[in-house]
């Protein structure tokens, strides 16, 4: 087997352990964002296109190292630049980022994988292909599946680039645009939140910063009927299949 195969998954998981090692997916929450909304604004409205360049480099970076914190930058995206610009950029730099992945396991391992693979594997990889686009796009619609582990899977079950990178951008779009939209309505609980948090570190000892919590609640945005709309949405992307095998039964018999 040529070492050579082996080579960008091996910068990837070393990218990836530097990051966690260094700490860097702990910057990837609310309360970073939230402490530096106003310098943060104030950059990007300095320097729009270097914000929006600095934006893009970092989501593709969380998505590749498979970072925790996409909900929060994308959320974050909707706060800092309005949904309208935002949607769009974060559904890019989540395909470019989600791609490299898709890539890199696909050279590393989907190849020999499928070279080795036996008749079970065999019939799972191809009958996966043969609805690959409705297979993706249920899988990016539903919030169920671990992003990455949606990025990684196809690679393995030899699904074509073009295929993961057009269901991969067109899957994404509707929880993008829900929670971008959801975060560019956030700037008057971010300003709240700030002086709530800064009154507390006024009245408490430096040593009791602690005690002083910082709460934005993200997670209060993926509601029950968020998640069964979805549902819904990824339900749809399944009607060709269920026609296309509903159809072949009809055939045969």
């Amino acid at each position: 087997m040529n070492p050579r195969r082996w080579l960008p998954l091996v910068l990837l998981l070393t990218a990836t352990g530097l990051a966690f090692g260094m700490g860097w997916h702990r910057l990837l929450t609310f309360k970073a964002v939230g402490l530096n909304y106003e310098a943060l604004s104030d950059f990007i409205g300095a320097h729009l296109v270097v914000a929006l360049l600095l934006y893009v480099g970092a989501y593709v970076a969380v998505v590749a190292l498979s970072l925790p914190g996409g909900l929060v930058m994308t959320v974050a995206g909707g706060l800092l630049f309005g949904w309208e610009l935002a949607a769009p950029v974060t559904v890019l730099s989540a395909t470019i980022g989600a791609s490299i992945i898709f890539l890199v396991a696909k050279t590393s391992l989907g190849e020999p994988l499928a070279a080795k693979a036996g008749p079970w594997l065999g019939r799972l990889r191809a009958g996966f292909q043969e609805n690959a686009l409705s297979y993706l796009l249920f899988l990016r619609l539903v919030p169920l599946f671990p992003f990455f582990v949606v990025n990684l899977a196809p690679a393995l079950l030899g699904v074509p680039f073009t295929t993961f990178a057009i269901a991969t951008l067109l899957g994404i779009i509707p929880g993008t645009l829900a929670f971008s939209v959801a975060g560019s309505g956030l700037a008057s609980v971010i300003e709240a939140q700030n002086r709530i948090y800064q009154d507390c570190l006024a009245r408490a000892p430096a040593s009791q910063e602690a005690n002083c919590p910082y709460t934005v609640d993200v997670g209060a945005l993926v509601t029950p009927e968020l998640i069964a709309a979805f549902i819904l949405l990824g339900l749809m992307a399944l009607v060709p299949v269920a026609v296309k095998k509903w159809s072949k039964r009809n055939a045969e018999a």
